[in-house]
């Protein structure tokens, strides 16, 4: 099953990613302060959108690392591919 995942600005101000199924738990919640939103001038969605974003990307970074570290570890249990350094 496909789920599409929207965000969405609640009345009280928090932004909120959810499924569009409109599961009533939201995945991430954002929540701007008073000062905060007072610097922003009402783009709230515009940042929270850019800060998911952001959060996807270093998830897709951070993913991808695992998967290297987890080749490297396979590398050193293999003893024709590990490296002998002499100082």
């Amino acid at each position: 099953m496909l789920s599409y995942l929207e965000l969405v600005e609640l009345a009280n101000g928090d932004v909120v990613l959810q499924r569009s199924e409109g599961d009533e738990n939201p995945l991430v919640t954002i929540r701007f302060s008073k000062e905060t939103r007072e610097h922003i001038n009402g783009s709230c969605l515009e940042i929270a959108r850019a800060m998911v974003q952001a959060g996807i990307e270093a998830a897709a970074i951070s993913a991808d690392n695992e998967a290297f570290a987890d080749e490297d570890e396979a590398d050193l249990e293999d003893p024709e591919l590990q490296t002998k350094i002499i100082h």
